[in-house]
């Protein structure tokens, strides 16, 4: 059995490119390990808060040294880590806005990002702690980000596989619905995006 963690950052609703695209990538995930479960998650809904003074301090509290005003700072990254650390496969939703990612997606980035619990430092630097997961990227843009001109103003791919990465995530492939605002491109982009996918 595979648990599945979907999270979606769209602020489009149903008419998202890439949450059809993670919904095509769960649905593939599910035929191939049919005892799978999937929690979703929407994180533009969750409403996460950003990291401010007292988060970051709480995270490098000890814990038997966290008042409860420290705790309660701490639910929703304690969750989020849960979330991920009991999932076996990642479905990350992710259009780009103003060429990077959106403001929930770097927020839940930011909880998830937890010194001594999912990354660590050894004696030759950082050493990520997340592992034996496979992530799957389901990425949308109104242009084409893969090649070509527009691709040096990527900052969702190469980022979200420079990061994940440095958590210990380094099993990850990103699915493109890209083109959707070019004439012609667009009219077979999604379709395009579901056929690349290929569940391991």
């Amino acid at each position: 059995m595979k648990r599945i963690l979907y999270l979606t950052s769209s602020i489009q609703g149903s008419q998202s490119y890439s949450i059809k695209l993670g919904n095509a990538i769960v649905k593939m995930a599910q035929e191939k390990y049919p005892d799978s479960t999937v929690e979703q998650v929407n994180l533009v809904d969750l409403e996460i808060p950003h990291l401010n003074p007292n988060i970051l301090r709480s995270m490098f509290t000890p814990g038997d040294q966290l008042t409860a005003e420290e705790k309660e700072s701490l639910r929703y990254s304690d969750e989020a880590v849960r979330q991920l650390l009991a999932a076996d496969i990642i479905i990350i939703g992710a259009p780009l806005y103003n060429f990077t990612i959106h403001t929930a997606l770097k927020a839940w980035i930011d909880h998830i990002t937890r010194a001594g619990i999912t990354f660590g430092y050894g004696d030759n630097g950082p050493i990520g702690l997340v592992t034996g997961k496979k992530v799957y990227v389901a990425m949308s843009s109104g242009g084409v980000y893969s090649e070509g001109p527009g691709q040096v103003n990527d900052f969702v791919a190469p980022y979200l596989k420079a990061f994940l990465g440095f958590l210990g995530m380094t099993d990850l492939t990103v699915c493109r619905a890209e083109g959707l605002k070019v004439p012609v491109i667009k009219e077979y982009a999604l379709d395009r995006a579901i056929d690349s996918i290929v569940i391991d």
